[in-house]
């Protein structure tokens, strides 16, 4: 496992991680699984407290990264049902003892019951993080973003499969991708300025910044 601790991109290669060092937090991205999926330990500054979004695959890699940067799990969040983001989520689990959590409507095909249900405007707290819920419908029913403010001067949003760079997550009728795009709008976009970084579930970081420009053309191309 590879770790470059001043040279964070934003992109990582399969199964290495980097870390993001801020001044009230830390970020370690590292991509797991055959789908490059990526996982995020989060861990507050002062107290060591670490939350991790989406226990995603190789165990054995979330495990080891924990056990040196995040000795203090405090949750574990699944961004939302999909399978390749929780091949490693019952393991993880049971080793560190941590909780889990998710959407209520995401829940049932969890390979662990979640410890808490979350909703859209709810708040975790992580140390001295904060974490703002955003419920965003239309990748899944259940699909959920995280929202970081104070660990410096932007926001750090964790998009699991509902923003990418170049446009919104995948999803299989008209009206999920308008119920999809309408939430992105409205509760992400709206409400967060451009210089917010986002982190999704696979795949290099952006900014919304970046991704502001062509939501016109995403509602035209309809996907």
């Amino acid at each position: 496992m590879t770790i470059v601790d001043d040279n964070y991109t934003g992109h990582v290669e399969p199964r290495t991680a980097a870390r993001r060092n801020l001044p009230a937090a830390s970020i370690v991205k590292v991509s797991v699984g055959p789908m490059d999926n990526n996982a995020y330990l989060i861990t507050c500054s002062r107290t060591g407290e670490t939350l991790l979004i989406d226990a995603a695959n190789d165990a054995e890699i979330l495990l080891e990264l924990i056990e040196k940067y995040a000795p203090k799990l405090s949750l574990i969040v699944t961004s939302h049902q999909h399978w390749d983001h929780w091949q490693a989520l019952e393991e993880v689990a049971k080793a560190t003892g941590a909780p889990t959590a998710a959407h209520e409507l995401d829940a049932e095909p969890l390979p662990v019951k979640p410890d808490r249900l979350l909703a859209n405007g709810d708040t975790v707290k992580i140390g001295d993080l904060s974490f703002d819920v955003i419920h965003l419908q239309g990748h899944t029913p259940g699909s959920v973003a995280l929202a970081l403010d104070g660990a410096d001067e932007a926001t750090h949003l964790f998009t699991g499969d509902c923003l990418f760079p170049g446009g919104p997550g995948r999803t299989t009728r008209p009206e999920e991708f308008d119920s999809l795009m309408t939430d992105l709008e409205t509760k992400v976009f709206s409400q967060y300025d451009d210089e917010t970084v986002v982190y999704p579930g696979h795949g290099d970081d952006t900014k919304l910044g970046n991704e502001r420009p062509h939501l016109a053309e995403w509602r035209e191309r309809g996907w």
